[in-house]
């Protein structure tokens, strides 16, 4: 409570207001971007004269189907249109989940869940079923590998287990509608020319879609303070490629704060509560600093990775 104060005295109420605002325009203008990037990253994946560009184009394809998870997100927390339409929604919701192959309803309330326990290490069910349990690098490295999907199904499934039995079968069909999409789009392809299916499909889902994963999830809730509720996040630097090549999810510390601020409204916000950071002796962190403290000295998710700080988790009551 003292936390949420502390954030609302800092942005002036017509500010806050301002930042809230919906604009159902340049929500559908980021995902004409994202549709127009996969349409590029398609047709250079397709061709066959300029072969040195088969690997950005993988990179940038792979990135750009993780990113409708972050368009998922944005319906998640109803912040396309200024009021709630659930049935536009539903449609909304089931499109974008259907590229990462993933239930809309299951990230609904998978994500709400890890809101409203954020901070605790057993109710929050991103922290308890799917961050890594062994502190090691091999198994960190497994994230960026195809293993990702088993390691995340694996862990949706067990949380979907304490679902109502409505929602458990609805996020059923749901992922058999997502395996059959790919399955299909695969096939498809693969009967056409199965090299441009692997370059096409393969490599961006199956190989660049963990690294785009892992790394953006190294940026939300590792690299923290349980003693400190305004610490719960990680503070990411604000860098034009990063908000560019993540939609502006870039900034979950932001989102933490205020759930209701579109992702195009995220890099205001973050500039407007610079003064909050410092206050409270928040350092922002870049995905190399992130990547090193994370691989190369190994350290364990939700903790404090300053140099003086604990080398384990700390657990902490749920907020």
């Amino acid at each position: 409570g003292e936390l949420k104060q502390a954030l609302k005295d800092a942005l002036p109420h017509d500010r806050l207001k301002e930042l809230h605002e919906r604009q159902p325009w340049r929500h559908f203008a980021v995902v004409a971007h994202q549709v127009l990037l996969l349409g590029l990253c398609t047709a250079a994946l397709i061709q066959t004269q300029w072969a040195w560009l088969w690997v950005p184009a993988a990179i940038l394809q792979g990135f750009t189907i993780f990113n409708f998870t972050v368009l998922l997100h944005e319906v998640v927390h109803h912040v396309v249109w200024p009021r709630r339409r659930e049935g536009a929604e539903r449609i909304l919701g089931l499109a974008y989940a259907m590229p990462s192959g993933i239930s809309a309803s299951q990230f609904t309330r998978w994500h709400l869940d890890h809101h409203q326990e954020l901070g605790s290490p057993t109710d929050d069910p991103k922290r308890f079923h799917l961050s890594p349990k062994r502190n090691a690098r091999w198994y960190k490295l497994l994230y960026m590998t195809p293993a990702l999907f088993f390691i995340y199904f694996r862990a949706a499934k067990r949380e979907t287990s304490t679902y109502p039995p409505e929602l458990q079968a609805k996020i059923k069909r749901e992922r058999l509608a997502s395996i059959a999409f790919h399955l299909s789009v695969l096939g498809g392809l693969a009967l056409w020319e199965p090299l441009i299916a692997l370059r096409v499909h393969a490599i961006p889902v199956f190989l660049v879609f963990p690294v785009a994963f892992t790394l953006n999830r190294i940026g939300q809730h590792y690299w923290v303070d349980p003693s400190d509720p305004a610490k719960w996040s990680t503070l990411v630097k604000s860098h034009p490629f990063w908000n560019w090549i993540f939609l502006g999810s870039n900034f979950h510390l932001e989102h933490h704060y205020f759930p209701g601020v579109p992702l195009y409204r995220l890099h205001e916000l973050h500039e407007q509560l610079r003064p909050v950071y410092r206050e409270r002796g928040l350092k922002a962190h870049g995905y190399g600093e992130l990547l090193w403290h994370w691989f190369v000295l190994n350290k364990p998710p939700h903790a404090r990775w300053e140099a003086d700080g604990p080398v384990e988790g700390e657990a902490v009551a749920t907020s």
